[in-house]
């Protein structure tokens, strides 16, 4: 990190492009544990706190529920007006007071100790349906509490503006609460170009600056903040001519938006004319409207994960089914490759109860759990072929290391399928079965699995922290994590020309193939499908048509003799600027 001279400001990762201006939303989760047990010498006053906090508390809910009722549908509301029956409900709120007044305990404390009993009593219930009930009880006390303590930014839920929002991280089940409208960025403490947070970022297509550590603790909650996902840069209360040089970058950057647009109609084909198919990566089936209008020809990796962190429990074999659909139809019938669950690592569920792991990227993660806990995958194929009739469908298993995995993971898919036609319930007439290439294992071995697969898709992000031995996550290597290292375009190439020896098809869905840098040796590589973040597509479909592919063939070959991914960066730029 480096301070800026004059400013006061300071320089992160940025992970996703853009200039964003904003009020600060300084997020720092409050937890019942939190508080600390203690007895109030004014018992009347207490009283008056804690009905204050019930008042502003419903008035809070209701506002949120009308929101949500808007943006999210009527479903969602639903599970916060339980909430208000709650702070009304004779046997959750006259307890916290009963407390107060026979017990001399502070309000926060009687909110602590009724929400805990009060929750346990709904988890011992047989029903499941009011087990549930206990996360919405523990939600509604954690509102009590943010109100009698007066800390700001403790729930993702009280975004009510557009904001820049600013935490430690962002967990995936974090982000999934988001009301994506209405953020406008993210600053965080740690983190890094290929973290779930960057990875969220790009999706979205909004700035964000990740891994600024302690320069975090000099944001304050609500303040203007200035960030540049581009450079880095975050500023604290920028000054005028601050703001005037970046508003005019947000007007060049809009102007550029505008000028790229033309480029979602067109195919992205070189100018000796190689085609190359451009698909977008997706962690929702909502992401998946709007794909074809921003020119994506396909979705090339929809990150399953995303919907079983969204549920309080395993979402069933008809929920996903209806999620896959949904993404399938938005694509009206173009290819959509799912990726089975792959959780593990940053992504965790609480209800699978997985064990701590001292390295968990390297451990019990995606289809080694899967292929352990059959139920998840067995469940997740027939949802994803049953989907498959509504469109055209491709799956592929994350984290395949060699043939005994392949062959464990194909084999279930075949059983799925069977018992499927059994059932007499109708499938798609083909899906496809690939390899999500990102163990260097399994690009060594291509020769041979790509006998058995129908494609491969290669995921730079792990396949780079795996070869070079860096925690992608990790920012103090950062330095380390880089897909122009001589070692990652090795085994990127070996795994592109063992599809193509073999009659299949390479599609590459890491960061690597939405950086226009990287399109030049792509293309000379033979890569057929490239697939990133929909903010990327149109600048490499202009990048590609700029291109003539027989020169990106030499160009590769030249590359591959160059020592150190410095010398490969500058030389890919100096042909981008010649290629111009």
């Amino acid at each position: 990190m480096k301070a800026i001279t004059g400013r006061e400001a300071f320089i992160g990762i940025g992970v996703s492009e853009g200039v964003r201006i904003g009020k600060a939303f300084v997020y720092k989760p409050l937890k019942l544990s939190d508080v600390e047990p203690g007895k109030a010498e004014h018992p009347a006053e207490e009283l008056t706190r804690l009905e204050k906090a019930k008042a502003s508390c419903t008035e809070e809910l209701i506002g949120v529920i009308e929101q949500t009722k808007a943006s999210l549908g009527e479903e969602k509301a639903a599970i916060l007006k339980g909430q208000v029956s709650f702070l009304n409900d004779p046997a959750f709120y006259p307890p916290m007071q009963k407390l107060v007044e026979t017990e001399g305990w502070t309000a926060e404390t009687a909110v602590q100790k009724t929400v805990q009993q009060v929750a346990a009593i709904f988890e011992g219930m047989p029903s499941e349906y009011m087990r549930e009930r206990a996360a919405d009880v523990r939600d509604v006390g954690t509102r009590l509490l943010v109100h009698l303590m007066g800390q700001d930014g403790a729930r993702l839920s009280d975004i009510r503006e557009e904001v820049i929002l600013v935490a430690d991280d962002l967990t995936p089940s974090d982000t999934v609460q988001l009301n994506k409208n209405l953020v406008l960025g993210f600053v965080t403490r740690i983190g890094g170009k290929t973290s779930h947070t960057a990875i969220l970022a790009n999706s979205l297509g909004i700035a964000a600056v990740l891994g600024v550590g302690e320069a975090l603790d000099s944001i304050p909650h609500g303040v203007s903040l200035l960030i540049d996902g581009t450079t880095g840069i975050c500023m604290v209360e920028p000054d005028e001519a601050a703001r005037a040089t970046y508003t005019a970058k947000q007007q060049e950057e809009q102007a550029e938006r505008e000028r790229l647009k033309a480029f979602s109609s067109r195919p992205a084909v070189s100018k000796d004319g190689f085609k190359i198919e451009i698909a977008a990566n997706i962690g929702a089936p909502e992401e998946a409207e709007g794909l074809v209008e921003r020119g994506a020809e396909a979705v090339g990796l929809y990150r399953t994960e995303f919907l079983f962190m969204s549920e309080t429990k395993m979402p069933g074999e008809d929920v996903q089914m209806k999620a896959y659909a949904q993404a399938l139809k938005a694509m009206e019938g173009r290819p959509v490759i799912i990726r089975t669950l792959d959780i593990g690592g940053d992504k965790e569920l609480p209800y699978l109860e997985l064990p701590h792991e001292m390295n968990p990227f390297l451990g019990y993660r995606a289809i080694r759990l899967c292929l352990d806990r059959k139920e998840l995958l067995h469940t997740q194929l027939r949802a994803i072929l049953r989907a498959s009739v509504h469109g055209s469908v491709k799956i592929m298993f994350p984290m395949i290391s060699g043939i005994p995995e392949w062959r464990a993971a194909k084999a279930m898919f075949e059983e799925a399928k069977a018992e499927l036609l059994a059932e007499g319930k109708p499938i798609g007439k083909k899906v496809e079965v690939g390899i999500m290439v990102e163990i260097p294992s399994a690009a060594l071995l291509a020769d041979r699995l790509a006998r058995e697969a129908d494609f491969f898709s290669i995921g730079t992000n792990d396949l780079v922290q795996y070869t070079v031995a860096v925690d992608r996550m990790n920012e103090k290597v950062s330095y380390l994590y880089d897909y122009f290292h001589p070692s990652v375009l090795r085994l990127i190439r070996e795994v592109i020309e063992a599809s193509v020896r073999h009659g299949k098809w390479s599609g590459m869905c890491g960061s690597m193939a939405g950086d226009p840098l990287a399109a030049p040796l792509l293309l000379g590589m033979g890569l057929k499908e490239w697939s990133m973040s929909p903010s990327s597509i149109q600048r490499v479909k202009e990048t590609v048509s700029t291109l003539d592919r027989e020169a990106c063939v030499k160009l590769t070959d030249e590359v591959m003799q160059l020592d150190t991914p410095e010398e490969i960066r500058e030389r890919l730029k100096l042909f981008l600027q010649e290629a111009r």
